[in-house]
């Protein structure tokens, strides 16, 4: 099973790590790309931080981290998964889980991010600020920009196991599964089940349980429906559409009574 998940726009600090070495991160296919994205990233936030916070659609507020951009090449790094915060991941609560739910995790879990296309949650990273929205001077928008290369690495990744798709409309552009893997993908929606409706915070929180129970529980669904039945046994209410031909994901819609 592979799980997609959207970063966090908040992080925590890099702390006191070695710096990043690019090469060293998962899906080596990405490796140029991600070099690409870095040094224009790290270049403009060096030369004008008006620019850059233009760019990277930043207040007042958050004019520190153009300068955390500038220094990416020498700030500490940590594994993804304790950069990552917010919603989604506070519900997932990596550190939590068991060992064996945190080795299903390593190879399960992976990353979309505006600056390095994809991550596992075990590579280590600097904090950083650059969402897939971002149009880069030179680079231009980085969810088209990144779909060439994300052509080359994703489809290795998927295997020919489940794709568990959580990730947000932004980070969906970057890559699109197609053919024979799109079949085997579940995009999931978190509705509010009295009104049908869906809510960001709950949404996301949502999401990081329903991660967080099937890493805990160790199912590996082989298909899209061996995930409804999976998440029905671990309590979820789960509506399911199934493709209406060749070539589409499964639609998962999953109800929450509560908003929490």
């Amino acid at each position: 099973m592979l799980v997609l998940l959207p970063p966090s726009e908040g992080k925590a600090s890099s702390g006191r790590g070695a710096p990043l070495k690019p090469q060293s991160l998962s899906l080596p296919a990405l490796t140029d790309a991600r070099e690409a994205v870095l040094d224009e990233l790290v270049e403009l936030c060096a030369a004008d931080e008006e620019k850059a916070r233009e760019v990277l659609g930043l207040s007042e507020g958050l004019r520190g981290e153009v300068a955390k951009n500038a220094e990416l090449r020498t700030a500490g790094a940590r594994p993804a998964g304790e950069i990552y915060t917010g919603v989604l991941y506070d519900a997932l609560d990596l550190a939590s889980l068991e060992p064996a739910a945190k080795r299903r995790a390593a190879r399960s879990l992976l990353v979309f991010s505006g600056l390095w296309g994809a991550v596992r949650v075990t590579d280590r990273i600097p904090s950083y600020r650059c969402s897939m929205g971002v149009r880069l001077p030179g680079l231009g928008a980085l969810g088209a920009y990144w779909r060439t290369p994300m052509v080359a690495a994703m489809p290795e990744a998927a295997g020919d196991g489940l794709v568990l798709d959580l990730r947000s409309a932004a980070y969906a552009a970057a890559w699109k599964p197609k053919g024979e893997v799109a079949g085997r993908t579940a995009t999931v929606r978190v509705l509010h089940a009295p009104t049908r409706k869906v809510v960001s915070h709950f949404n996301k929180a949502t999401k990081g349980r329903i991660v967080r129970s099937l890493l805990s529980a160790g199912v590996a669904p082989a298909g899209p429906a061996e995930l409804v039945e999976a998440l029905r046994d671990l309590g979820y209410e789960v509506e399911a559409q199934a493709p209406a031909k060749a070539g589409q994901a499964w639609a998962l819609d999953v109800l929450v009574e509560e908003i929490h």
